[in-house]
């Protein structure tokens, strides 16, 4: 009876609303469950929220009011929902919101679509598969679109493995485009469920912190996501290696401040554009009166408006902007019984369609402004933070402070590495705390695959970042992030100075190659030779021995063979010679002959000096090659260390071999440290294989020390951090702007100065003595033997020629003749004649001599 009397005035009021007010009254209803920790549910206030302040706006409805019939249903009762559905409807509402949960929201779409009355959801609701609910419109994005964005930031972090933790099963139908992604995006993904009706989630938080999982993707209510967040805190998961996405779209309701500086990476959507002005005036309006109503559910901000509430006022705004432009339309009560629909219904809903069409982007597109506004504060997410700093006791990267004092913390040690960490916290706004690696090494893998040193304690999450001569090598980069390299490098070979050679007696011959040398002395001969059939051929190098006998048909010519040479040694010597070309086939070959020698011994006096007065260095070895080939000089690097790694990967067949003869002494030729290898190399046969860097630092220091050869490979050091940090980018930035001002290369200066070493090239010449040039007197002293021996021998040759022409040549005119010869004083002297003759005192019209043959044909023919 008062239900009855309760809809009678119902029609009464809704006919004096039609016909004897000139204001039109259109009035919508609302189903909406209530939780047992409510009163009023959120849906609810937006409801009423939204119908009073399109109401106060009277340039959008100028000559409508709207008002509400609310009906509040218990959860999972689909058949009172129906009911109360049934009772609006007979009221007359163009539209129904609500309620939330699928059981009750199918009973009253069913009913509104055949009746054809707008239900309008502002909730997440499961597509049908028939898809026949023309009249039903839903704000909430489709779980394809969030599918699809989910997967595009995935694919944008480059994710390569992840772990999906649902909470219902409705969160695995939202996750189907992500789970049908490992085949075409290389994925490795895991799906996890939170116990339901459990919210104590820490096992599952447990066993996934133990097995290492980073990236983890929570579908759950923001309900849920603000325990979660709290227990992720406790379980010390809130750091910046780890990355939680959150698919609600009311994260950014959530109160975060507590999290703020932990450095944990978190990851959700919003539908609230917070930016424009109309949304912000509402969401402030909103704010105001929730602040002075009930206190906001557990985890939410004082105030904030969720995105349910937002899709509400949205809906309502769509209905009453669609109602403002229908023109002639009436509102009719309904009958569920009668199942005669509303005539009305199509238009009105044709007009919501009008009004918006949502539509996804077809993938996540992130803009150059915001990725600019994302690099403009790199200290955000460093500031306050104090990080652990590992790093390895390595002269001059990292060295122990001297002090007579008890030093603690960071000020224990001291070095390149110390300073370009202050430099980047300047830069960066962090603090940081220096330690040393438990093991004292950089890190490599052992047989099994597992990692050892600075790399390991970046892998275990022990240290933020490696600051040390950490070489940047591929199997590291697979395993820990670097930045930009702060130094570029390479390997060589640090081994003893050889001791110097000093120049022998026949140094003098230094300045020119054998090769040179034998080629001179070549060009020598074949221009003599030359010279000679030139000189024979031409008829202007033949002239009258007899020039006071015109008449005398014999003619001579100088350039005999021997003269020939003579004239070739002359030139090569820069001394004259009697004998001149006259011809100009034979001056030709002079000039050209001259200008020969002048290259040659200019040459050879530029370079003189140099190889008198610099000792040689001969070292064994002068490159790796040298190395490989021989096996009295051991050699070997620091084991587990990055050099070691790069002979043991190499296919180059030298570095091969090297690395098989390293790897059969282990025990001998891998040292512990750098500093060990040093002591090697200075007590024993050993070569040290290590980083360009550090030879040129321990070459400054110790004089007896070498670089040998060049640079063998090309790499870099980094700052390392464990895969995924948000330190890395932000450390490069700090590293490219240390480049440029400079400051990397004037570190470097101060701490690789040393006390340097005599430059050999700056030696100043000493006086050269015997053990320089002393093999020139020898050369000379033996030319001269040369040329006594030669000078009796031509003696001994001419005497017996005039023993062919005389008929008598005696012992004692041959010592006469030898007397004479020998008489400094004199400078012409008689030869003595047998038979008695004169002389002719013409010294260039000389008898001819005739032999004993002669004379006696002469005498037969008289």
């Amino acid at each position: 009876m008062m239900e009855e009397r309760k809809r009678l005035f119902g029609y009464f009021l809704f006919a004096a609303q039609l016909f004897l007010s000139s204001t039109q009254v259109l009035r919508i209803g609302g189903i909406f469950e209530t939780r047992e920790s409510e009163l009023v549910s959120t849906d609810e206030l937006a409801f009423k929220f939204a119908v009073n302040n399109i109401n106060r706006n009277k340039t959008l409805m100028p000559n409508t009011t709207l008002t509400y019939d609310i009906q509040r249903i218990n959860l999972f009762d689909g058949f009172e929902a129906s009911r109360r559905v049934c009772d609006q409807l007979a009221l007359g509402v163009v539209a129904v919101f609500g309620p939330s949960h699928s059981s009750s929201v199918s009973a009253v779409q069913s009913i509104c679509n055949a009746l054809e009355v707008p239900h309008i959801q502002t909730r997440w609701k499961h597509p049908s598969v028939d898809n026949k609910d023309t009249f039903f419109i839903n704000l909430y994005p489709e779980y394809t679109a969030i599918a699809r964005a989910i997967l595009d930031v995935v694919t944008f972090f480059k994710w390569r493995k992840l772990t999906v933790v649902y909470e219902d099963s409705t969160g695995l139908m939202r996750m189907q485009e992500l789970i049908k992604a490992p085949a075409k995006f290389n994925l490795k993904i895991k799906i996890r469920q939170l116990t339901p009706g459990n919210q104590d989630a820490r096992p599952l938080l447990k066993e996934l912190k133990k097995d290492k999982e980073f990236f983890i993707i929570f579908d759950c209510s923001y309900r849920m996501a603000a325990e979660l967040l709290k227990q992720l805190s406790s379980m010390g998961m809130m750091t910046e290696y780890y990355h939680f996405f959150f698919t609600t779209l009311d994260l950014f309701a959530l109160d975060l401040e507590p999290y703020r500086y932990s450095g944990v990476n978190m990851t959700g959507f919003r539908l609230l554009n917070i930016d424009d002005p109309w949304v912000a005036s509402t969401m402030d309006r909103w704010a105001m009166e929730r602040l002075q109503g009930p206190k906001q559910e557990s985890g939410l901000m004082d105030g904030v408006m969720t995105t349910d509430a937002a899709l509400m006022y949205d809906a309502v705004y769509m209905v009453a902007v669609a109602s403002q432009r229908a023109t002639q339309m009436t509102v009719s009560s309904l009958q569920c019984h009668r199942h005669k629909p509303w005539r009305f219904g199509p238009r009105f809903m044709n007009l919501f369609k009008e009004i918006a069409v949502w539509n996804s982007y077809r993938g996540m597109n992130l803009t150059e402004e915001s990725r600019r506004d994302k690099n403009n504060n790199v200290t955000d997410s460093l500031a306050n933070r104090t990080l652990i700093v590992t790093t390895i006791l390595e002269n001059p990267y990292v060295m122990l402070r001297k002090s007579d004092k008890e030093l603690v913390g960071n000020d224990r040690y001291e070095g390149y590495c110390l300073d370009l960490l202050k430099e980047l916290s300047n830069i960066l706004g962090f603090t940081y705390e220096v330690r040393l690696v438990a093991d004292g090494k950089y890190g490599a893998q052992n047989d099994k695959g597992e990692w050892n040193g600075m790399v390991r304690e970046l892998i275990d999450h022990v240290a933020d970042l490696a600051v040390a001569p950490l070489t940047i090598t591929y199997v590291r980069e697979k395993v820990i992030d670097f930045s930009k390299p702060f130094m570029t490098l390479g390997i060589s070979i640090l081994y003893r100075k050889p001791n110097g050679t000093n120049p022998g007696v026949f140094s003098f011959l230094n300045p020119l190659s054998p090769d040179i040398w034998m080629y001179v002395l070549l060009a020598c001969t074949g221009v003599s030779c030359v010279l000679f059939v030139i000189a024979r051929f031409t008829p202007y190098e033949w002239y009258n021995p007899h020039p006071c006998n015109p008449s005398s048909t014999l003619i001579q010519n100088n350039f005999t063979l021997l003269n020939s040479f003579w004239f070739g040694v002359g030139a090569l010597m820069r001394q004259s010679s009697e004998l001149m070309p006259k011809a100009l086939s034979t001056r030709i070959v002079g000039g050209i002959w001259w200008f020969f020698t002048l290259i040659i011994i200019s040459s050879y006096t530029a370079n003189l000096a140099a190889f008198l007065t610099v000792e040689r260095m001969d070292a064994p070895i002068d490159s790796a090659d040298d190395l490989a080939k021989q096996t009295r000089i051991e050699y070997g690097a620091v084991r587990d260390g990055s050099t070691m790694t790069f002979f043991k990967k190499s296919k180059i067949s030298t570095y091969e071999k090297m690395w098989a003869f390293m790897s059969s002494r282990k025990n001998t030729a891998l040292v512990k440290n750098n500093r060990e290898g040093i002591t090697r190399v200075l007590t024993t046969d050993y070569a040290m294989l290590m980083e360009s860097t550090s030879i040129e630092y321990i070459s400054q220091r110790n004089c007896n020390l070498t670089q040998i050869g060049g640079l063998i490979d090309s790499k870099g050091y980094g700052v390392g951090t464990p895969i995924g940090s948000p330190y890395r980018d932000k450390v490069t930035i700090a590293i490219l702007q240390l480049q440029e001002e400079g400051k990397l290369h004037m570190m470097k200066e101060k701490w690789w100065r040393g006390n340097g070493c005599p430059e050999e090239d700056n030696k100043e010449a000493n006086a050269l003595g015997v053990e320089n040039i002393g093999g020139i007197f020898i050369v000379l002293a033996a030319g001269l033997v040369l040329s006594v021996f030669v000078a009796i021998g031509e003696f001994i040759y001419k005497a017996r020629r005039n023993a062919d022409i005389e008929e008598c040549v005696s012992f004692s005119a041959v010592m006469e003749d030898l007397g004479i010869s020998l008489q400094c004083y004199k400078g012409i002297r008689r030869r003595s004649r047998p038979h008695g003759g004169a002389r002719s005192a013409c010294i260039f019209c000389q008898p001819k001599r005739t032999s004993k043959r002669e004379a006696a044909r002469r005498d037969s023919s008289t």
